[in-house]
């Protein structure tokens, strides 16, 4: 079965962007080990909002990816991408049982809310900015249970980010 890591950028105060989507606060200086990150997946998950972002980027940088979003209300998506709107938990099971290496849930909050919720979430790879951005997405939203980590690795870089990676118990 393969495993599925939300990895995503963070602010100190548990915002993934601001309150109208904006991630500018990301840090963009070197790679932060992203290069590693990329060669250990092969698929990735949208919600809606984050494939709609994706649509806006001048470069299509996930295009060696199989890419796939869900969604209740898009009835079509572009090129590259596959459109999933079915039961969540039996359409991630299917791709989970394929061949292949990890999946990257790329996010968005309810996304990663349902996903957490239904218990697909493997491990946790958060990139926490240090900085506070008083408002905005939260990582996730309507968690009704604890959900225990466990760290398996963390790295500081001299910018002040800190990775965390951590598997859900």
């Amino acid at each position: 079965m393969r495993t599925i890591i939300l990895n995503v950028a963070i602010s100190l105060d548990g915002f993934i962007a601001g309150p109208n989507g904006e991630f500018d606060w990301c840090f963009t200086d070197q790679d932060y080990g992203m290069p590693d990150f990329m060669n250990s997946i092969d698929t990735i998950f949208y919600g809606r909002k984050s494939y709609e972002l994706m649509l806006t980027m001048e470069e299509d940088l996930f295009k060696d990816q199989t890419r796939y979003v869900f969604s209740q209300t898009l009835t079509e998506v572009a090129e590259g991408y596959q459109l999933l709107n079915g039961d969540l938990k039996a359409e991630v099971e299917k791709i989970r049982a394929q061949e292949g290496k990890k999946i990257w849930l790329f996010g968005g909050t309810s996304l990663a809310s349902s996903f957490l919720e239904a218990g697909l979430i493997n491990e946790l790879f958060l990139a926490v900015h240090p900085l506070l951005l008083g408002t905005g997405m939260p990582l996730f939203e309507g968690i009704a249970d604890r959900t225990p980590l466990k760290l398996v690795d963390s790295k500081t870089y001299d910018s002040g980010m800190v990775q965390l990676l951590y598997q859900i118990e």
